[in-house]
């Protein structure tokens, strides 16, 4: 995330010629950026150039780019490539609302989500579908739904969880926070072993938003007081609160993740999510309001709740929590490299079976199965 998190995505358009004219020119401008970013090491110094560390699309090169002091080409053409595919207004999905992939035969009872946009819900929006099961129980369930009222062609996936049948548990990148540790950086192996979901993290650890990283017993970064935190026990359960008023350490903390403020209090979207700066909320592509977002949060009874999509900004992604029950939340990472929510298929034996959360998704729901340059979520069946 932040001035970091770079590349954006390919995101429905109005109508089909016009979306094959922007992914033309958007990986044209895409091609230019590694072409570049190949032949820049004569021209910044003693800087070299080379892959970085873990597995991750363009926006990871584009990250590392920047490290490397190339701000200013990436930045150049993050704001290119963003007046390409700046997200449409008005229309509809291509094919309506999409039966969950994965989606076992046994509907979900939960009642269906209210639509955010405007009107009646299209066919099949808001209402959840069972993916992931324990014994007929369901553990994970999905829906789907427009994202507001303008950009009405686009849709964002929410996740819950029930975490009476499943455990979280904060995974490391190669990269971040980088040294030895006992959890895994990828899913290969027997690390895939009845993953249910897993997704991606907060911002950098460097970004200038300072936020905080406690696993394993070792503090990577300082926990800040009033930080949006991801807590997770050691029984595995999740909670998101402001830390220190709301959420704190004690013995059963195995893990805690900040990101920004709180975006979702006492069920309210915080309401300087319209009018926060990047101090608040961080950068995007082209620092234009919406882009791909994703977020976390807990309801009243407990249960676990993610959502992600494009074309969001920080309220409708507020929104989108609160409406899903949640009663504290936050943002975790954005922008269409980074955003990432995958659900699996546990298959004893195999590698596990992903699916992407939301139509748009950039990132492949493969993109655990080897190891990662950034610290991540898994959620596993406690049985």
């Amino acid at each position: 995330m932040s001035a970091v998190d770079t590349t954006v995505g390919i995101t429905p358009g109005p109508e089909p010629s016009r979306r094959r004219r922007r992914r033309r020119r958007a990986g044209a401008v895409l091609g230019v950026l590694v072409v570049l970013l190949g032949g820049a090491g004569a021209g910044v110094g003693a800087v070299t150039l080379a892959a970085p560390p873990g597995t991750g699309p363009v926006g990871a090169t584009a990250e590392w780019a920047r490290d490397h002091g190339l701000n200013w080409l990436v930045t150049g053409m993050e704001k290119l490539q963003y007046a390409v595919d700046a997200p449409s207004e008005g229309g509809t999905p291509a094919g309506g609302i999409p039966r969950a992939p994965g989606a076992l035969s046994d509907p979900a009872t939960t009642p269906p989500l209210a639509p955010v946009a405007a009107g009646a819900p299209l066919p099949g929006e808001g209402v959840w579908q069972t993916v992931v099961a324990d014994h007929g129980r369901p553990a994970v369930q999905v829906t789907t739904l427009r994202v507001d009222d303008t950009h009405t062609s686009y849709l964002a996936g929410v996740l819950r969880m029930d975490p009476a049948l499943v455990r979280g548990t904060l995974h490391p990148g190669v990269g971040e926070p980088a040294g030895r540790w006992h959890a895994s950086t990828s899913l290969a192996g027997r690390a895939g072993d009845g993953v249910a979901v897993a997704f991606n993290g907060g911002f950098k650890l460097s970004d200038p938003s300072h936020n905080g990283y406690y696993a394993e017993g070792r503090t990577v970064a300082p926990l800040l007081p009033g930080k949006a935190s991801l807590v997770l026990h050691t029984d595995g359960r999740a909670d998101v609160g402001a830390w220190g008023t709301e959420v704190g350490m004690g013995p059963d903390v195995a893990s805690v993740r900040q990101n920004l403020l709180p975006l979702v209090d006492d069920g309210a979207v915080n309401p300087t999510c319209a009018t926060g700066g990047t101090a608040e909320w961080g950068s995007t592509v082209g620092q234009n309001a919406f882009v791909h977002r994703s977020g976390f949060g807990v309801t009243a009874d407990g249960t676990e709740v993610y959502v992600a999509g494009p074309a969001l900004s920080v309220c409708t992604l507020g929104r989108l929590l609160a409406d899903a029950g949640v009663v504290r939340g936050m943002e975790l990472d954005i922008n269409p490299a980074w955003v990432s929510g995958t659900y699996f298929h546990d298959r004893p034996g195999h590698t596990p079976q992903g699916f992407a959360l939301f139509p748009a998704e950039q990132v492949p729901p493969t993109h655990y199965l080897a190891p990662t340059m950034r610290d991540w979520f898994a959620w596993y069946l406690r049985s």
